[in-house]
């Protein structure tokens, strides 16, 4: 049941949802780079809009360098909150750019261009990663570059984040929204048993226990999670429940555009262009994220005998092989409610019949080949970021389907190939990471002759051509 406040908030967003900015003459310096026709929710919710169309529309809003009239950039600074999207000033005074801590690019495919960086040149192409240079610095306030205060390194107080790839996120999506429906109804489960703790594994997956006492959830127990059980797949934390939610988030702090669903129709950050993102641009941004191919495996000498040694060191125990989903169909809502994936239906894509086209799984859904396990685990000192707090070194555990591709590795990229990421694990990681470096070479060879057989897919967003809009 929707609450009283998500209601109040749908009936807002639904009424600006049909919204969009009127065609008008502008100076030629001032001219927009999305213009019309800009897809609004009404428009895709309508059904008459083919799936390919929309998903053209998302690339446009994945691939377009926006302009300033589109409302790139904040408005004046706040001195108050320097930080936070909406009011932070740019470097040297330039005007446009800031690039330590966000303002940092024109356009999504910037930072998620390279679909293998295991050939020479770089194969480039539609929602792959990014190299070292493309690192997001995400809220310093502190670099100290020449170590004045004698750290022995170059302190820096913010988070230091190297872009994954786009490519699967559609099963990923559809696996963590059902963890999430299935570790509320342990909840609720626990709720109605007060006193008795209360497994929390979904999908083979442990998060701990929780219990219900004296009218309150004791979520002590609860491991690899957030309090609230909502699997939030997305980003190296764990922070997105979505490619909705990470979008979002990432419009206001890359690029500075203000989504009219957090916003409304107001001019929140003072830089004269209203409407900036529109809750249908969104929405279709996020059908083309997740209908994007998936990661396969090609065949590698050495391969087969490398996938039983990543077993055998333990390394399935986080990078699970596979998730299996119990419905093929991912459904996108509008609002999103965190710990109801179901709420706010508005569309619905098959998995199995679009771009990742995955496998079907044995109890009607799809098999989701992507070695994790969608769970923050404690990766050591070794790695912790040094922004501090409690998930310094806690980390979502690293998909690798695609990793053959996608050097560098870890949450920051520094680990320059598979074996230098593989020894720098620590914490829970640490045995495994012993295993492997107690490995005879030959062993070792095979096991990484494993990773390197699981690619990128090749022509990533074929056929989609957004001249045709």
């Amino acid at each position: 049941m929707r609450s009283p406040t998500t209601t109040r908030v749908f009936v807002l967003l639904a009424a600006t949802a049909s919204l969009t900015p009127p065609a008008t003459a502008q100076a030629p310096a001032a001219v927009a780079a999305l213009t019309p026709p800009r897809i609004t929710q009404a428009m895709l919710t309508s059904g008459t809009l083919p799936l390919d169309t929309i998903r053209t529309h998302g690339l446009r809003m994945f691939a377009t360098p926006f302009r300033k009239a589109d409302g790139y950039g904040d408005g004046p600074m706040n001195p108050l909150d320097p930080t936070s999207p909406g009011g932070r000033p740019t470097l040297q005074n330039n005007g446009t750019f800031l690039r330590i801590n966000g303002l940092d690019a024109q356009t999504c495919m910037e930072c998620h261009s390279i679909v293998s960086a295991a050939t020479v040149p770089f194969t480039f192409g539609i929602g792959g990663v990014g190299g070292a240079n493309n690192n997001a610095m995400a809220m310093p306030t502190a670099i100290d570059v020449s170590d004045a205060q004698g750290n022995g390194f170059a302190a820096f107080n913010g988070r230091f984040i190297n872009p994954p790839f786009l490519f699967g996120a559609g099963g990923i999506e559809l696996i963590g929204k059902e963890m999430t429906t299935e570790l509320q109804a342990r909840k609720q489960f626990a709720q109605q048993h007060p006193n008795t703790p209360v497994p929390l594994v979904t999908k083979g997956v442990d998060f701990g226990t929780i219990t219900y006492a004296q009218g309150v959830f004791d979520t002590s127990q609860v491991v690899g999670i957030d309090a609230d059980l909502v699997v939030r797949p997305f980003g190296r934390k764990g922070e997105f429940r979505s490619t909705r939610d990470f979008d979002v988030s990432a419009m206001q702090f890359h690029f500075g555009l203000q989504p009219v669903e957090v916003v409304g129709t107001n001019d929140a950050d003072g830089d004269g262009v209203t409407l900036e993102v529109l809750v249908g641009e969104l929405s279709a941004l996020s059908i083309f994220a997740t209908t994007l191919e998936r990661p396969v495996e090609r065949p590698v000498p050495g391969a087969h005998q490398g996938r039983q040694v990543f077993a055998a060191i333990g390394c399935v125990d986080c990078h699970r092989p596979r998730l299996d989903s119990s419905s093929p169909l991912l459904t996108y809502s509008f609002p999103e409610v965190p710990d109801d994936p179901a709420a706010n239906p508005y569309y619905a894509v098959d998995l199995r019949a679009v771009g990742p086209r995955f496998a079907p799984s044995p109890g009607g859904g799809i098999r989701v080949e992507c070695f994790s396990d969608l769970k923050r685990h404690d990766m050591g000192p070794g790695l912790a970021e040094s922004n501090g707090g409690p998930l310094a070194s806690q980390f979502v555990t690293a998909r690798l389907w695609g990793v053959a591709d996608t050097a560098p590795y870890l949450h920051d990229g520094r680990a320059l190939t598979l074996s230098d990421a593989i020894l720098m694990h620590g914490g829970e990681a640490l045995p495994a990471r012993n295993a492997f470096a107690g490995l005879p070479n030959f062993r070792q060879e095979q096991l990484l002759a494993f990773l390197k057989s699981l690619r990128t897919p090749r022509n990533p967003a074929d056929g989609l051509d957004t001249s045709t809009l």
